[in-house]
């Protein structure tokens, strides 16, 4: 395990899972969040955002968590081991109203310097209206991956800690 990908919907435990991972295989951990957006929740250019994930790609080592999914190709072909998490949607939104609560004003450790937590309406909704072509997306990338990869499809916290009890 040299390069792991790791997807999913918002609140499926992305970032967590890469940290978890982190800590057990010393691989540096990328999340795309802080590529995604400078401080202040200022979203960088698309420009921006592709060299700075294509630069993290083709390190040597990394965990990658996120959804920029205009370059999964990219990141699938370089990377050996594919992670699916596939949480309901209820405890997606569950784990976001807990975050929610829990980082209230301040900055989470996958997010930018100066991206205070707050709550929002408008990213509830995209949550619930996307559900369903998030997934279908994440699951014609897990569907067509190359044979080289060792693929996690995890669909709950039980499958999530199997997992990790494997890592050495």
């Amino acid at each position: 395990m040299k390069r792991v990908m790791i997807i999913g919907g918002a609140g499926s435990g992305k970032s967590t899972l890469a940290r978890k991972l982190g800590v057990l295989t010393g691989l540096p951990v990328i999340h795309t969040d802080q590529i995604y957006w400078t401080s202040g929740w200022v979203e960088r250019a698309v420009e921006e955002k592709l060299k700075l994930i294509s630069q993290a790609h083709k390190r040597e080592s990394w965990i990658i968590e996120g959804d920029i999914s205009s370059t999964f190709p990219e990141r699938v072909a370089r990377a050996d081991t594919f992670i699916w998490l596939d949480f309901s949607l209820h405890i997606r939104l569950w784990r976001i109203l807990k975050r929610i609560w829990l980082y209230y004003g301040k900055t989470r450790p996958d997010l930018p310097k100066d991206c205070p937590e707050r709550f929002s309406w408008e990213f509830i909704g995209w949550i619930i209206s996307s559900r369903h072509t998030n997934r279908m997306e994440q699951k014609t990338v897990m569907d067509n991956l190359p044979p080289h990869l060792d693929i996690h499809h995890l669909r709950n916290l039980t499958e999530v800690r199997a997992f990790l009890a494997t890592i050495k």
